[in-house]
């Protein structure tokens, strides 16, 4: 359910606008079909240490952990924001409620939560040091670049044979005269 708030995006005003107006002219108890309440939905920017620290408890955090995104007019609103660190950086040895997003329930996610899943950004530290893969990049590349210098120099073909028909060559279907003898046709053995 924390997941949703993330999704939402920035026209998660516009919802909650709409899920207030549905609370007083639906019954008790309706809810919109997507299934966010609005208690998932991001509130307006805290101002005061009050509204900071409900909020924190809101999205179970610490106070002292807890950091809303500026208020730029972006709608963010209480939101956290949480550090960018992609799920490649998470113990991957820990029982967590879903593993294959390494992500525990209750614990809010990411804004841009599906820009650090496992199958895209990665921003764990790399094992080799970045002059060294810029020192196998510029070699394997200046490598490819003098390949294809002496295959410009130097190009190869695949031999290749006429086109062999059968029947003649296709003598009488090519548009030759039945009257006359067609002429001799060599095949090559491949």
């Amino acid at each position: 359910m924390m997941a949703a708030a993330g999704i939402g995006g920035v026209l998660w005003q516009r919802a909650a606008a709409r899920l207030r107006a549905l609370r007083v002219a639906a019954p008790l108890g309706a809810r919109a079909a997507s299934g966010l309440s609005s208690e998932l939905l991001p509130g307006p920017y805290p101002r005061t240490p009050e509204e900071r620290a409900a909020a924190a408890k809101k999205y179970n955090m610490r106070v002292e952990d807890y950091q809303p995104y500026p208020d730029d007019g972006l709608g963010y609103g209480d939101y956290p924001m949480l550090p960018k660190r992609s799920a490649h950086e998470r113990d991957p040895w820990y029982q967590w409620d879903q593993p294959d997003t390494r992500h525990n329930w209750g614990e809010p996610m990411h804004w841009d939560f599906d820009m650090y899943i496992r199958n895209r950004f990665d921003t764990s530290p790399t094992q080799i040091p970045w002059h060294t893969m810029r020192k196998h990049f510029f070699v394997f590349l200046g490598t490819m670049l003098i390949m294809f210098g002496i295959g410009e120099f130097y190009p190869s073909y695949r031999p290749v044979g006429p086109k062999q028909y059968p029947f003649n060559d296709l003598y009488l279907e090519r548009g030759g005269d039945p009257s006359k003898e067609a002429p001799v046709v060599t095949h090559y053995e491949i």
